[in-house]
């Protein structure tokens, strides 16, 4: 596969779908968790020009900071806390439209307005989350749901 993503349409849907099979071809033969994260968190933000992508892994009672593209980031996230450890404890993926609305909500940039998070599972049980933010109101929907919950199910 080329170095440089080839991603074609004008909708979020057809983005998504050039990028699906271009995440699996990178995926497919690497077992590597964490450098198929940092794959996957650099081929979302490219394609979408997200305020931040990335992933958090389950580490004991906690989340800490997997691979990223975008700002800094909290490092360290507690069950429950947030819409990352909110995804983590129900166990289903979170698409907040105004993240100051969302009980909770962790501010580790004032810059976030619209978050989605997808959990990702292995054996039945949440090993970390994809954490996407927008500087955006009301940026992630249905159409991000489906295919974000695609992508992370390669990842398992």
């Amino acid at each position: 596969m080329s170095e440089q993503l080839i991603i074609q349409g004008e909708t979020k849907q057809e983005r998504y779908e050039a990028l699906l099979p271009q995440i699996k071809a990178v995926v497919e033969d690497e077992p590597d968790l964490i450098a198929n994260m940092a794959n996957v968190a650099a081929m979302l933000h490219e394609t979408f020009g997200f305020w931040w992508t990335g992933f958090y892994r389950v580490e004991g009672a906690e989340l800490v900071l997997g691979p990223f593209q975008g700002p800094m980031a909290c490092t360290r996230i507690r069950k429950g806390r947030g819409v990352c450890g909110t995804a983590w404890l129900k166990e289903e993926t979170q698409v907040v439209p105004d993240v100051d609305k969302f009980p909770g909500h962790i501010a580790c940039s004032s810059a976030s307005r619209s978050e989605i998070v997808v959990p990702i599972f292995q054996e039945g049980k949440v090993i970390a989350v994809l954490d996407i933010d927008s500087e955006r109101l009301n940026t992630f929907d249905e159409t991000d749901r489906q295919n974000l919950e695609q992508i992370v199910k390669m990842l398992s």
